[in-house]
């Protein structure tokens, strides 16, 4: 079965959103490094990549699948924040929107009947749980230990 026009459509769209989500962790990378939180900057970084390879993953799956992908303009992307938890709460935010338009995408595969997208769609589900959690988490500890954990959250997220 190949991706109807919809489905074909509708994998463009997320394309489009995994490339700006990659371009959105860089500047949010370029934003750290320019405040010496290279540890921030890192994380962002190893971030910006993962999105990117979400892209790929989606590409190859609507190519292998017969759809038609189209790779398209990426609209600019914001490049500064008041704090470094300005900073991590926009991700959570985001990736909360990313989770909102995976759901779309796996309700549409579902009214299609396109029983092998959905099963490719499930592993999003489950990453975007994931990320998620893991923005949460940084928001909460920013929001318990403020500014001055701050060196330590740096630390911490260096390590990814």
């Amino acid at each position: 079965m190949e991706l109807t026009k919809k489905l074909s459509d509708a994998f463009n769209a997320q394309i489009q959103a995994e490339m700006w989500s990659s371009n959105l962790y860089l500047s949010m990378a370029v934003h750290f490094m320019d405040q010496g939180l290279d540890g921030c900057a890192h994380w962002m970084k190893k971030q910006a990549a993962e999105e990117l390879e979400h892209a790929h993953k989606l590409i190859d799956y609507a190519v292998q699948r017969g759809g038609k992908v189209q790779v398209s303009a990426i609209d600019a992307v914001p490049t500064e924040w008041a704090s470094p938890l300005a900073v991590f709460e926009h991700v959570y935010k985001h990736e909360k929107h990313v989770s909102e338009l995976i759901d779309k995408l796996m309700d549409l595969a579902v009214a299609e009947g396109d029983k092998a997208t959905q099963d490719f769609l499930w592993w999003f589900v489950r990453e975007q749980v994931e990320e998620e959690d893991s923005a949460k988490k940084i928001v909460d500890k920013f929001n318990i230990f403020g500014v001055h954990g701050l060196v330590c959250i740096d630390k911490e997220l260096g390590k990814r």
